[in-house]
């Protein structure tokens, strides 16, 4: 009889990456092990919210005064609601040391945070991965854009990303379904940015994983903009909805949700991983999973916290610390800055729909052949301009029909936008375990040390003033800039702390996503990440963990693994 317990790959994980690696590694014939620490989330019946109207819930989605005490992270933003509390971890149970302020906003069950995500997806530019190394800063990329391009079409393809075709060197095109349309509003100041600046700087549609047509047996979008409740159409990248089904299709797939996995096995003396060691989250009974192959897929910062409990009697700072740089060189992307306004005009103007997308305009700063700013790397904006609506209305200051009749019509125009800008990679950035603290159960919690710096800080005053000044530039009115409270964490965009590198010497990772160490762990999520570019990172994730499966297989097949 087989023994249950072995797999030729256990990926570790099942967000965005895990999900994909899933995907991959059945379909190239490997039986998989899927663990995931979380609940079980099955596409459609597990999204229990997603069909419910604003009035249905009993505080109208606003989180109540019990979630705010018992949840003090998760307040600080919008993942603290009423509507969907259910895919956010809860912070009594799984606590976290701030040594400074960094919100971490998670989700512990199938899926990850591919349920919520904001699907906004842009490929990095060649001048992303070779920044590092013209600047001198932290350490250079081991891979290049021509490395990663073949997998980014890969998984464009397969994912469903709609835009448009704009022919930017910082923002290379991705293979795109239909793209969604810009509004009225958006459209004509899209229209006068590029001729106020000769078209080095645009207004695009906002890329996202969103499909406009029906794609790999999905249904195309609802414009329903409930996205982050779960999508029964399939009409955004999940793994709910894109890579379990072909995955368990295969028949190669094995599903364990409720695994802590608390350390990965190591045999010192062939270095390599053996597999996995495994808490019940139910039972909190401890269990030994072997394969040949292990990916790690737990989210940046969880997979470094594995990495951080393994193979201890080897190194004492965990698998993968040889280098001294696991655990550090932690990144987001900072936001919550900008500007906005008002737009005459176009009163006898709507929209239809509640697309699940803005606008975005490229990065135009510290692009190669301009006059350097004061701060290196660059910036992107996100935005949309719309109408407003009933909720404008106060009710203590109306009465009446005629108040009634007003409420009742589009209110005026507004179009604003925030930055997303690039975090540069330091060193003293970093997570360590917390051995004073532990979690519902019983386990060590990371303690996070990290902050923005002097770098990103001039880079902010660039981000509010230029938004006002485009914004300006196109006949907005009474324009105003904001800089509102921002901590790294907030973007949701952590990267870092197991960076890949040229050498073991100053990385974790070599250019294939394996450890130095143990070349049968991949990393391929975001922890992985060696800078964090101006643009949203998950179709880079689903591109290098593509790129890693099919490396893996091919040496699994030369025996070299």
């Amino acid at each position: 009889m087989a023994n249950t317990n072995e797999y030729d790959a256990i990926v570790v994980g099942s967000g965005i990456s895990g999900g994909w690696a899933a995907k991959e590694l059945t379909e190239k014939g490997l039986k998989v092990l899927m663990l995931e620490r979380g609940r079980d989330v099955k596409h459609v019946t597990d999204y229990p919210t997603t069909n419910m109207d604003p009035w249905e819930f009993p505080h109208r989605g606003r989180a109540t005064n019990q979630q705010k005490e018992d949840n003090p992270v998760l307040r600080r933003d919008y993942p603290l609601n009423e509507i969907n509390p259910h895919f956010w971890v809860q912070d009594k149970e799984c606590p976290y040391t701030e040594v400074k302020r960094f919100d971490w906003y998670r989700g512990y069950h199938v899926g990850g945070r591919s349920l919520m995500w904001g699907r906004q997806t842009y490929r990095w530019s060649a001048m992303d991965f070779e920044a590092n190394a013209k600047e001198g800063i932290a350490t250079p990329w081991p891979i290049g854009y021509n490395d990663v391009a073949p997998w980014y079409s890969y998984a464009e393809k397969w994912a469903g990303i709609q835009g448009s075709y704009e022919g930017l060197p910082q923002l290379p095109d991705s293979e795109f379904l239909p793209a969604m349309e810009l509004n009225i509003v958006e459209k004509d100041v899209a229209d006068r940015l590029r001729k106020h600046y000769n078209e080095a700087r645009r207004l695009i549609i906002g890329r996202s994983a969103n499909i406009t047509v029906p794609h790999t047996g999905r249904v195309n979008c609802q414009y329903r903009d409930k996205c982050w409740l779960g999508c029964p159409f399939g009409g955004y990248f999940s793994t709910q909805s894109s890579t379990l089904p072909p995955a368990m299709a295969t028949g190669n797939l094995t599903l364990r949700p409720f695994s802590i996995v608390t350390r990965i096995l190591y045999d010192k003396d062939s270095k390599k991983a053996t597999g996995v060691e495994v808490l019940d989250a139910e039972t909190n009974q401890t269990y030994e999973y072997k394969a040949k192959i292990v990916f790690l897929n737990a989210s940046a910062l969880n997979s470094t916290w594995v990495l951080f409990n393994s193979a201890t009697d080897v190194w004492e700072g965990g698998l993968g610390s040889a280098s001294g740089q696991l655990g550090h060189n932690l990144m987001d992307h900072h936001f919550r800055v900008g500007a906005g306004g008002s737009v005459e005009g176009y009163e006898d103007k709507y929209y239809f729909g509640k697309r699940p997308t803005g606008f975005y305009i490229p990065r135009f700063r510290n692009l190669p052949g301009q006059e350097s700013r004061d701060y290196l790397r660059g910036f992107g904006y996100q935005g949309g301009a719309s109408r407003a609506g009933w909720s404008r209305g106060v009710a203590e200051l109306g009465i009446g029909g005629q108040f009634k009749d007003d409420l009742s019509r589009p209110g005026d125009w507004s179009i604003g936008m925030t930055a997303f800008g690039e975090v540069l990679p330091y060193h003293e950035n970093k997570v360590t375990l917390d051995r004073s603290k532990t979690d519902k159960w019983g386990l060590p919690v990371l303690a996070i040390d990290a902050e923005i710096r002097d770098n990103e800080k001039k880079m902010r005053v660039d981000m509010a003033n230029d938004a006002a000044e485009m914004l300006e530039a196109c006949g907005v009115k009474n324009v105003n800039t904001y800089d509102s409270d921002y901590a790294l964490g907030m973007g949701i965009h952590e990267m870092g702390t197991a960076r890949m590198g040229t050498d073991p010497s100053n990385s974790v990772l070599n250019m294939n996503n394996q450890i130095w160490d143990a070349p049968n762990v991949f990393v391929t999520d975001g922890a992985c990440m060696t800078s964090a570019a101006a643009v949203n990172p998950s179709l880079t994730y689903m591109a290098l963990t593509a790129r890693a499966a099919n490396y893996a297989v091919e040496e699994l097949k030369k025996g070299n693994l």
